[in-house]
């Protein structure tokens, strides 16, 4: 196992960003840079042994400064939509940018992807890592209370990318964290997922308005095209004449884990019967985006690629969108002096 280190450009700002490169034994790797916490690629071997980069991005800083679609981002302080861009918390309400339509999403113009982070280098037995930390303000976007964020990425022999979320504030804030990269196993310029076959252990989803906003309402998944509970393609169902889907374009929906304890587990995998390649997703958050890339632009990515709509799947462990609104929500509010830890992990075979 091994790190390496190197130049990945200059910010608009003047700062040299780094990129760190962590690689196990089996040739996979795994590419973060400290501007934004951004992962940039993901190696794998497939069932061959041949290694390709699943995971979509950019070649330079200068894309992933702008990258609307937040490829490979480190999500903050709040990570999916708030209703109308505010809450209240302890009877004082706080206004969000507006980045979504009348509603703040994935943090808001100055998302905790546009950020640097300080590097840590860690290596032990069985893993490497980099530790990615900074103190987000007071009132950084809107929310209340200084911040200590770190995000801290593993790599392990048995090609596992563990990501370990940490944070504390010294005001009671909301502190939902994600990691929004794009999944393609048959290589990140190889085209549509929609033949990608997915399981969700969930038995049930948030149902939207039209602005992509929960209702509050938890809905069965039994007999709908929102059931994951058996492996399916993801394109089978995806254009069926089923509100939800049309209102999102595709699958943009958070479902609600069946987990049976408070701690890690497996909760999804995507398959690709092509390579062979196989991803099992574990974590401790009660809920997850399926994120079909509905809104991906036409667009230049790493290495001469094109992506276009659907060329890759996101699998965003989280706290229920909007929960700071919507009370009978598992809640993602951080008591001043509390510890918010949390787990998710990629583990590729």
């Amino acid at each position: 196992m091994n790190i390496q280190k190197e130049a990945f450009g200059v910010t608009k700002s003047d700062k040299p960003v780094t990129k760190y490169i962590l690689s196990n034994d089996n040739g996979m790797e795994v590419h973060i840079l400290d501007y934004g916490a951004i992962i940039t690629s993901i190696i794998v071997p497939d069932k061959d042994g041949n290694l390709d980069d699943i995971a979509l991005g950019y070649d330079s800083i200068a894309e992933y400064e702008d990258n609307g679609p937040s490829y490979g981002a480190f999500i903050g302080r709040n990570s999916n939509r708030i209703q109308n861009a505010s809450f209240e918390l302890n009877g004082t309400v706080y206004n969000l940018d507006k980045n979504d339509g009348n509603n703040n999403l994935h943090g808001g113009y100055t998302g905790y992807h546009k950020m640097m982070y300080e590097a840590t280098t860690l290596q032990d037995d069985t893993s490497v890592s980099i530790e990615l930390s900074r103190l987000s303000p007071h009132m950084e976007q809107g929310f209340p209370g200084n911040l200590e964020v770190k995000v801290i990425y593993s790599l392990t022999n048995d090609n596992q990318l563990i990501i370990k979320y940490h944070a504390v504030s010294d005001q009671d804030t909301v502190v939902n964290l994600t990691n929004h990269s794009y999944f393609n196993l048959s290589g990140h310029n190889a085209g549509s997922v929609l033949d990608h076959k997915v399981w969700i252990k969930s038995d049930s989803f948030t149902p939207t308005d039209d602005n992509l906003i929960p209702t509050g309402e938890i809905a069965d998944v039994t007999n709908t095209p929102m059931d994951f509970r058996q492996l399916k393609t993801l394109g089978k169902d995806i254009n069926a004449d089923y509100p939800p889907l049309k209102i999102a374009g595709g699958y943009d929906h958070n479902y609600v884990l069946n987990k049976e304890t408070s701690g890690i587990e497996r909760i999804a995998q995507l398959i690709d019967d092509k390579s062979g390649r196989v991803m099992d997703v574990y974590t401790d958050l009660p809920g997850m985006q399926l994120y079909s890339g509905n809104f991906m632009p036409t667009e230049k990515g790493k290495v001469g690629a094109t992506y276009q709509k659907r060329y890759g799947v996101c699998f965003e462990t989280q706290y229920y969108p909007n929960n700071i609104n919507q009370p009978s929500f598992p809640s993602s509010v951080l008591r001043a002096g509390e510890e918010f830890n949390s787990t998710t992990i990629y583990k590729f075979s």
